[in-house]
């Protein structure tokens, strides 16, 4: 019987030892997820959305958002926007209109955009001008 209860002992020590090292990796793997998100950094960017090249002003953000977030990102975030394939065709209720040549056009820091708004990953200091106007 003594037998027994010596092996019953050790039993329970080894599965208590063996559950706390489970907890402890439990533990370092939720220390490391949260050391990589303190490790991303943010980005500032002034989002400015205008019509008629920069004659009505509609809105002018300045917007904090974490390293690698795409422009499209930050204008869903931010505004009422409807996209397709990865261009804005509608912001804030303003849609773009094919018969009257209108379309929402966007520069950053002062030149045009080569990609579209969801390829576009926004950095430090940007400065970022949706303007809706005629493309011809």
């Amino acid at each position: 019987m003594k037998k027994f209860f010596g092996l019953l002992v050790v039993f329970l020590l080894v599965a208590g030892v063996l559950s706390g090292c489970g907890t402890q990796q439990a533990d370092q793997k939720e220390e490391a997820s949260a050391s990589q998100q303190e490790d991303k950094q943010e980005v500032t960017v002034q989002v400015e959305v205008s019509k008629s090249n920069g004659e009505e002003m509609l809105a002018d953000k300045e917007v904090s958002v974490p390293e690698g977030t795409t422009l499209m990102e930050v204008m869903k975030e931010n505004f009422e926007v409807k996209e397709s394939e990865g261009f804005i065709n509608s912001i804030e209720g303003i849609e773009g209109n094919q018969e009257e040549k209108m379309a929402w056009m966007f520069t950053i820091n002062g030149e045009e955009a080569m990609v579209g708004a969801n390829e576009y990953e926004v950095e430090q200091g940007d400065e970022i001008v949706f303007d809706y106007h005629s493309w011809e």
